[in-house]
């Protein structure tokens, strides 16, 4: 693999996008919520609903195994994004408020966190 000018990873194939933002949200599923429910929403919609979203370069929900860290029902979405602006736009969109609104009825973000990457990072393949 090689890179191009403008920081792009180049595979042989077309350009990945540059990640420049990468959001991550604590969350934490409401009382009540069966966790199976909420994964299968995730898997089914959630992620579904990515390809609609032009600034969302990667995106993946973790649940949290580490018992000392997090209550049953935590996990945390990792938020791949080429331009914090353009994933503000995405954010107006009717698709990504839809999401929400699914979201709020089965858990909460209890922390956020945004940061810049720095440099391009290492991903194998």
């Amino acid at each position: 693999m090689s890179l191009t000018p403008s920081g792009t990873a180049r595979d042989g194939g077309a350009a990945s996008p540059v990640v420049t933002t990468v959001v991550v949200h604590r969350i934490r599923l409401l009382e009540g919520v069966d966790p199976e429910r909420f994964e299968s929403w995730v898997r089914d919609v959630d992620y579904a609903a990515c390809p609609r979203l032009p600034a969302v370069v990667g995106f993946a929900v973790q649940r949290v195994t580490d018992a000392e860290a997090a209550a049953p029902g935590e996990y945390f979405e990792i938020i791949e994004v080429t331009d914090r602006t353009e994933f503000e736009r995405d954010m107006r969109s009717e698709t990504f408020r839809g999401l929400v609104a699914e979201f709020e009825k089965m858990a909460t973000v209890v922390a956020e966190l945004t940061g810049e990457r720095v440099g391009t990072g290492y991903r194998s393949r």
